[in-house]
C-alpha cells in the first residue's frame, strides 16, 4: 500500500448516517441491519458527531436479563437521541490528506474511524482501521517478496 496516496483512495463513501434528533431506535436498527461499527451524525450534511457500536452497546448495556430489563432498554432507546450519546470534537481529514496522516492519528489517539470532510465541512466519507487492514490484506504479494522473506 502506498501510504502517501490520498485518503480518498481507501475511504468508504456509501455512508449510513443519522441526524442528531434521531431516536436511538434508529441507531439500533442500522447497527442490527448492517455490518458497520460507526455511524456519522450529520446536521444538513455537516458532520457533528459519531456513534461507535461500542459506545452504543455500552449505553444499552449489551444484554437483557429478563423481560423487565428488555422493556426498560426499549424505553431508553425511544427516549434518547443520537445527540445524547454521540462523540463530538472529532479528528477530521480531507479526501486529499495522505493515508499516513490517518495512520498517525489512529496510532496516537487509538481511534478506529475518522470522518472525511470537504472544504465546507460536509461529510464525504469515512476512513477506518478496517479499510486499511482490508487494503493491506488484498495487496498482491510478488514472488520476489516471498523469496526475500522466507518463513522458517
Amino acid at each position: 500500500m502506498n501510504v502517501l496516496a490520498p485518503i480518498k483512495t481507501l475511504m468508504s463513501t456509501h455512508l449510513l448516517t443519522v441526524a442528531p434528533q434521531d431516536k436511538l431506535t434508529t441507531v439500533q436498527e442500522i447497527f442490527n441491519a448492517h455490518n458497520i461499527h460507526h455511524i456519522p451524525v450529520v446536521r444538513y450534511k455537516e458532520m457533528v458527531g459519531l456513534i461507535s457500536k461500542t459506545d452504543f452497546l455500552y449505553f444499552v448495556r449489551g444484554f437483557s436479563r429478563n423481560e423487565e430489563d428488555r422493556l426498560v432498554n426499549e424505553a431508553r432507546l425511544r427516549a434518547y437521541t443520537a445527540e445524547d450519546i454521540m462523540t463530538t470534537g472529532l479528528a477530521k481529514l480531507s479526501p486529499d490528506d495522505r493515508i499516513n496522516v490517518a495512520l498517525e492519528i489512529f496510532k496516537v489517539n487509538r481511534f478506529h474511524a475518522i470522518p472525511v470532510v470537504d472544504d465546507q465541512e460536509e461529510l464525504v466519507g469515512i476512513i477506518t482501521t478496517f479499510d486499511i487492514i482490508k487494503a493491506l490484506a488484498e495487496e498482491p504479494i510478488s514472488p520476489d517478496q516471498i523469496l526475500a522473506n522466507p518463513v522458517n
